[in-house]
């Protein structure tokens, strides 16, 4: 039975997530910690992690591993756990795959009229709003501790965090290098 809820969760993401990869983390989170309690807060910390290293879209990539995980923790086998991960990927590219087929005639016909123009503006908001929540999702305490648990890791977090957001905003630096400066500033300073 949880190999249809995983399918019907994953798609129901793959419908309605628009933004991209990271604009489903907020989803994904939503679905898969919260609402179903498949993976806590923190597997789902190390998911997006993992996630962002490995080759592919973040969002294929978070269904990949959350499908994995949850049938893992559900206690079956590594190889139901595949199958797992199997199911909650095809079911997320499963809606953009069938909506894509669709649409593609209609949409080169139309892309330049007015309607079609306002769509895409009114989705525009949507999109940051979820680029923002996938943001907030990250800045949680498995990722920058707090204050009063640990205040050197939240500083130290928080320094590493805005260096970042300068360096790849303002400095236009390389993202992949920059999480690479990030990972040797968080080895040099926490261990």
């Amino acid at each position: 039975m949880i190999f249809l809820y995983l399918f019907i969760t994953f798609f129901e993401i793959g419908l309605f997530g628009f933004g991209g990869g990271y604009g489903m983390l907020s989803l994904i989170q939503n679905k898969t910690v919260e609402h179903w309690h498949w993976l806590n807060a923190a597997e789902f910390t190390d998911i997006v992690a993992i996630s962002q290293m490995t080759p592919g879209p973040i969002g294929i990539n978070s269904a990949t591993y959350c499908g994995y995980t949850a049938i893992k923790n559900a206690g079956y086998s590594s190889s139901m756990a595949i199958l797992g991960s199997a199911t909650a990927t095809f079911a997320l590219v499963l809606p953009s795959l069938i909506l894509m087929i669709l649409i593609s005639k209609m949409f080169m016909k139309y892309m330049n009229t007015r309607p079609v123009q306002s769509v895409f503006t009114g989705l525009r908001p949507a999109v940051v709003g979820l680029l923002a929540a996938a943001t907030l999702l990250l800045c949680s305490k498995e990722n920058f501790s707090t204050p009063s648990d640990n205040p050197w890791q939240f500083w130290i977090s928080v320094a590493l965090f805005l260096a970042t957001v300068f360096g790849t905003g303002y400095l236009k630096i390389n993202p992949i290098r920059m999480i690479c400066y990030a990972g040797v500033a968080g080895l040099l300073l926490f261990y």
